[in-house]
């Protein structure tokens, strides 16, 4: 296997030393990251070994200059490999980049090369991100809404949370698919033995379902605990479906596995007219599919279902769904599915309220949003052009489809 080429160039080499360490210092060891870092100066010439200057305009602090990192990220891509057109993506910490996020560290672990450029003072001459963008894709990243002395601290965070998305680099490669951030929610809280614990005196108690061997009731559990968790502590997380008309005397809730088989019973029954116009001539895949599938869809984008209200405890009917992702083969568009509203319901906003919904659990980096309908039915298309969204021609879709797409605004 091919390890994983990461680059980080800086004037503070020796503050990338905990690369060395825990998961990702084996992941090097074991040839899954190759790190490599590069000291700034060694591309500054004069007899101080010069990287910044004073900024044009006046100003506080100073600016790092263009010629050294020019010359350091040149020699970074003159040492890929020989014979290849390869480059790497260029990561510039910054507190004006994109938000760096769980998504974004996915994306990013697809990378068969990364390099970093760790910026300090008040930051690179500006002419340094256009020379780069010439030769390399550049994204700026930001680690969150606060100013840090340098890049590095940004990197270290950067380089584990992308290595340890890397096969091999994490023992239990299931646990990865439980953390928080990796659908939208938090984790759920966790406990190990004793299952009682006496604290100087007070007993804390493992919950009872935990102990209890019913796998069913333990899953619910952790998803509750999930939904509980991000709405007391990120309820920016989750959307304010409540501020939406239709949706305002409705449960709407994530999705779980338990939801599955109902969720397979909806589509079904708001895709059946369009299986039947298509006479056999293509697969409509919501009809297609059986409860397995649906069951993988929810691991794989964030779904949305909608009931009515409780009755006596009893959970009310399913009326409505939707799902969202970032877009498998373009990180910066927001893809919208599976819209979907029980037919005795259609026509009172629900749709519209809806794919407001999947709209609204887009990242701030994305800037725009895609989604397919089938080509015969033409009352969608008409909902989806007064929504904004535009017939793409020329993508890949299955037969029987065709792409719409929207700017972000």
């Amino acid at each position: 296997m091919t390890p994983v080429r990461v680059d980080v160039v800086s004037i503070f080499p020796d503050y990338l030393a905990p690369l060395d360490l825990s998961l990702i210092g084996k992941a090097r060891r074991d040839g899954i990251l190759d790190v490599r870092v590069h000291d700034l100066r060694d591309h500054a010439h004069d007899r101080h070994r010069t990287v910044d200057d004073s900024p044009f305009g006046g100003g506080a602090g100073m600016v790092m200059k263009p010629e050294p990192w020019a010359e350091a990220l040149d020699a970074v891509v003159a040492s890929g490999p020989a014979g290849e057109a390869t480059v790497p993506h260029l990561i510039v910490p910054g507190p004006g980049g994109v938000p760096f996020s769980q998504a974004l560290a996915r994306s990013l672990a697809q990378e068969p090369w990364l390099a970093f450029a760790c910026g300090r003072y008040e930051g690179l001459d500006e002419r340094v991100y256009e020379h780069a963008a010439d030769r390399m894709p550049v994204t700026v990243v930001s680690l969150g809404d606060y100013v840090l002395n340098g890049g590095e601290v940004a990197v270290l965070a950067m380089v584990e949370a992308v290595g340890r998305l890397l096969p091999g680099v994490v023992g239990n490669a299931e646990s990865l698919v439980e953390e928080s951030h990796e659908d939208g929610l938090l984790e759920y809280p966790v406990y190990t033995r004793p299952a009682s614990w006496d604290d100087a005196g007070t007993v804390r108690e493992v919950p009872a379902v935990l102990l209890s061997g019913d796998h069913g009731a333990i899953a619910g559990w952790r998803h509750q605990q999930r939904l509980d968790r991000t709405a007391g502590r990120r309820p920016d997380l989750l959307p304010v479906s409540a501020t939406a008309r239709a949706l305002a005397d409705l449960d709407v809730r994530v999705a779980a596995p338990a939801d599955a088989a109902e969720l397979l019973v909806l589509q079904r029954a708001c895709w059946v007219r369009e299986g039947l116009a298509a006479r056999g001539r293509w697969v409509v895949p919501p009809l297609a599919e059986e409860l397995d599938d649906v069951l993988r869809a929810l691991g794989e984008w964030t779904t949305y279902a909608v009931r009515v209200p409780a009755v006596d405890g009893a959970p009310g009917r399913l009326v409505a769904s939707v799902r969202a992702r970032r877009h498998p083969d373009d990180a910066t568009r927001w893809e919208v599915g599976r819209l979907a509203v029980v037919p005795d319901l259609q026509g009172r906003g629900l749709g519209r309220d809806l794919l407001a919904l999947a709209e609204s659990l887009a990242p701030a980096d994305v800037t725009g949003f895609a989604l397919t309908t089938g080509v015969l039915e033409e009352g969608n298309q008409r909902f989806y052009k007064r929504a904004g969204y535009r017939l793409v021609t020329g993508e890949h879709t299955p037969p029987g489809a065709v792409d719409f797409a929207k700017r972000r605004r």
